[in-house]
């Protein structure tokens, strides 16, 4: 029997905004769409989370035997900041900015998106497609638009009408909860926007101007696509007109996702989307994350060490379990203490882990493991919620130095059930890559033998023991271990 008939799966729906049984559309299957990157930038932290939490989704469903579907997009062209000003094309400004090609950037922060989730060890989504390799298929959707009477063109460029959208009897703003009325009280004509019927409408086809590299033939005359229509032709064409799941970040939720939900009944008639889920933001320090601040970080330069708010750098699994200790659906705030704590958790259960296979075994079990083990599906089961299947490890790692120290006793059979559950949920799910792991607790253990190094030379020199000083610096530097000596202490590197 399929594992997911013997489980039930409850996902928070943001159009409901309640927790619902998941039930697929097609027996088995499921089809999963996931806003992907606008790849004119490094991919930066508050990405990756998001990604990461739709991975662990990913990884859940797959675990419970569903055949999934995962399209996740490339934003490669037509990512407008302002409907009304073709020069606030990410790709084209950055362009300008690095003096190259825009589908040179293009390439650029594509290798480096999938380089970053490598590392994180994600897995690939079943279809990454792209905004450029959709345009006919988004002027299709275009044209259907401009034939229902929902889409107008003005000077060149497209537009969804969203007040003949709602005189339909639609309801744009039912996805962000939020009233048309008010939507057209509380906004006025932006400059350069004049070419609107109204502030709220978007763009489907934007004009391009003489110097737009990016730019493609249309019925309209030469242009590019708006933002939200290519995830709309995408979707629909590897998900179908109604889907499973669809997915990305709550600063999507309006108006992107807002836009998805009206181009597709306006084109098909009804909802194209089953269950939307939206993942909350990422802090650090306690602040929003901006490059304007100063309060920023790549996820590489957290990997590699190289930024001035943590202390050390943080190998690629104890950020994976750090920022899963967080519900998808809350706020993750990152600092130096919670990075060093979830190192310090992380090793503590990777070593209970590796203490499995030398367990005493006993005839009988004093402990329930096939209780803690469903557990811990009730936990992924109550809307993917991680930090709760977490704790569950824990209590699985209480276990084992029962046993270990003798208080509680396991058979054969249960200590195999807790090693398979502790490598399925901890691997394949939470998607820890449990090969590395023995090469970072021995790592922190050699750390922490040469902070106890330096200590002593600090305490030699502080006692003018020059000799043992120079001598615990030389053996280090003949191991290949340099010591830097300054004004905030002393650091090493190898």
């Amino acid at each position: 029997m399929e594992r997911y008939k013997s489980q039930t799966l409850k996902i928070y729906n943001t159009l409901t905004g309640e927790k619902e049984v998941f039930t697929p559309i097609h027996e088995g299957n499921i089809g999963m769409y996931v806003c992907g990157p606008t790849v004119y930038s490094n991919v930066h932290l508050g990405n990756v989370r998001t990604f990461m939490s739709f991975d662990v989704i990913f990884r859940y469903l797959l675990h419970l035997d569903y055949k999934v579907r995962y399209v996740r997009n490339i934003t490669d062209a037509g990512h407008l900041t302002d409907d009304g000003d073709v020069d606030n094309d990410r790709f084209v400004k950055q362009s300008r900015l690095e003096k190259l090609e825009p589908m040179e950037i293009v390439q650029k922060y594509t290798v480096d998106f999938h380089k970053v989730l490598d590392t994180f060890n994600f897995l690939p989504p079943t279809i990454e497609p792209t905004a450029t390799g959709h345009i006919l298929e988004q002027i299709e959707l275009t044209q259907k638009l401009i034939e229902e009477g929902l889409a107008y063109e003005s000077k060149g460029s497209v537009y969804f009408d969203v007040q003949a959208y709602n005189k339909k009897g639609l309801n744009y703003g039912e996805l962000s909860n939020r009233n048309i009325h008010e939507l057209f009280a509380n906004t006025r004509d932006l400059d350069g926007q004049s070419e609107k019927k109204n502030p709220q409408d978007f763009a489907l086809w934007k004009k391009a101007s003489p110097a737009h590299i990016m730019r493609w033939n249309s019925p309209w005359g030469a242009g590019f696509p708006g933002w939200h229509l290519e995830c709309t032709a995408m979707s629909t064409k590897y998900l179908g007109e109604t889907f499973d799941i669809h997915g990305g970040g709550m600063d999507l939720k309006f108006p992107h996702h807002e836009c998805e939900v009206a181009q597709a009944k306006g084109c098909f008639g009804h909802a194209p989307v089953k269950t939307w889920m939206h993942t909350n933001m990422l802090t650090m320090n306690g602040l929003r994350m901006s490059k304007s601040t100063g309060n920023y970080v790549l996820p590489m330069d957290l990997v590699e060490g190289n930024n001035t708010f943590f202390e050390k750098k943080f190998e690629p699994n104890i950020i994976r379990f750090c920022f899963l200790q967080a519900h998808y659906r809350s706020v993750l705030d990152i600092s130096n203490e919670a990075m060093l704590a979830s190192e310090k958790g992380y090793n503590r259960l990777v070593e209970a882990y590796k203490l499995i296979q030398s367990l005493p075994v006993s005839a009988s079990s004093s402990l329930a493991i096939a209780t803690w083990k469903q557990s811990c599906y009730d936990a992924m089961n109550d809307d993917f919620n991680t930090p709760i299947l977490i704790a569950q490890l824990f209590e699985g790692v209480r276990y084992i130095n029962l046993v270990n120290d003798k208080k509680e006793t396991l058979s054969s059979e249960d200590i195999a059930t807790l090693q398979e559950t502790l490598q399925v949920f901890l691997s394949d799910i939470l998607g820890i890559n449990l090969e590395s792991s023995g090469n970072n607790v021995n790592s922190n253990k050699l750390e922490g033998v040469i902070e106890m190094l330096i200590e002593m030379r600090n305490e030699a020199r502080a006692n003018k023991n020059w000799a043992l000083s120079d001598e615990i610096r030389d053996r280090l530097a003949g191991l290949g271990i340099q010591l830097k000596d300054g004004k905030e202490g002393t650091g090493f590197s190898f």
